[in-house]
């Protein structure tokens, strides 16, 4: 199965369509008045369609089980044809696309077992997906043009004494958005944090270091006065993100801000803290340059 851990969870939403094609008006009619030996078909199937969904990863084996919190199943007679609806929602990591195609399939299966003793022609048409909303390709956010300055905060690192890595990491996760971007590497000291924020010519500056609760971590304090507005729902996101994932990431003390128009973040030293940080709040925290510009929310 694919590793979705990183993922945030967002609203999912997916709407699957599939036909049944009766042969005659006479099976619709039975259809319609509830007539059809074999018991209520509009009904029967849509209990069905509910277990398929729910029972989607117990068949396919690269689905991943996920909470079901809402189907929808709905019926259209036209003709000849019945049209089946099935919306599915939930908050997760990953789309519920394939459970919403698996339930059509299950309504429209359970519609044709009820329906051959009176209509040897009755076929089931096409599946498909409708429509889908809530992943990545619903919060497209457009990088391009955009870059980003990191700076390594660490007095050991600075002097030689040790490798970086949490920098290397963050350059890759926005190599990913197309963002380039540039290292440095800086002592533990404010006035290079200071002098390293103020001489800046990028869209972003990415601080990775000095966010603990250490003697020496003191980077929040010193770029906290120069921001000219805090984005505190950035900076919850990355401690909601780290602590379901590390128990100790209640102790940082990330910071995300806005400086002169340019995106101000404070990250983690540690090269699994700064990494997870990224995955937390990107692309989104994108939009904001957008915002910026004065353009209104999708």
């Amino acid at each position: 199965m694919v590793d979705i851990t990183h993922k945030i969870s967002t609203l999912r939403e997916a709407t699957a369509i599939a036909v049944v094609r009766t042969s005659s008006e006479e099976t619709v009619k039975a259809i319609r008045e509830n007539k059809v030996p074999k018991g209520n078909v509009f009904e029967m199937a849509k209990a069905a369609g509910l277990l398929g969904v729910k029972k989607t990863p117990e068949l396919l084996p690269d689905c991943h089980p996920l909470p079901i919190e809402y189907t929808g199943i709905d019926y259209e007679i036209n003709g000849l044809e019945i049209q089946i609806s099935v919306r599915v929602k939930t908050i997760y990591k990953t789309g519920v696309e394939v459970e919403a195609m698996h339930g059509a399939s299950i309504v429209a299966l359970t519609m044709y077992d009820m329906l051959k003793p009176i209509d040897k022609n009755v076929e089931i048409g096409t599946i498909r997906l409708q429509n889908k909303k809530g992943g990545k390709s619903s919060f497209k956010v457009n990088s391009e043009g955009l870059n980003a300055k990191i700076v390594v905060c660490s007095d050991t690192i600075s002097k030689g004494q040790g490798e970086d890595k949490a920098g290397k990491a963050i350059a890759s996760k926005l190599k990913e958005q197309g963002i380039e971007s540039e290292i440095s590497i800086i002592p533990d000291e404010p006035e290079e944090i200071r002098l390293a924020l103020k001489n800046a010519g990028t869209d972003m500056v990415i601080f990775t270091g000095g966010t603990g609760v250490g003697p020496r971590d003191l980077t929040p304090e010193t770029i906290e006065p120069l921001l000219d507005l805090k984005l505190k729902g950035v900076e919850e996101q990355m401690r909601n993100y780290g602590q379901q994932r590390m128990p100790y990431a209640m102790l940082s003390r990330s910071v995300a801000g806005l400086m002169d128009g340019k995106v101000i973040l404070a990250l983690p030293g540690s090269t699994k803290g700064a990494a997870e940080c990224m995955d937390a709040i990107f692309p989104h925290v994108l939009h904001v340059f957008k915002v910026i510009e004065g353009k209104r929310h999708d």
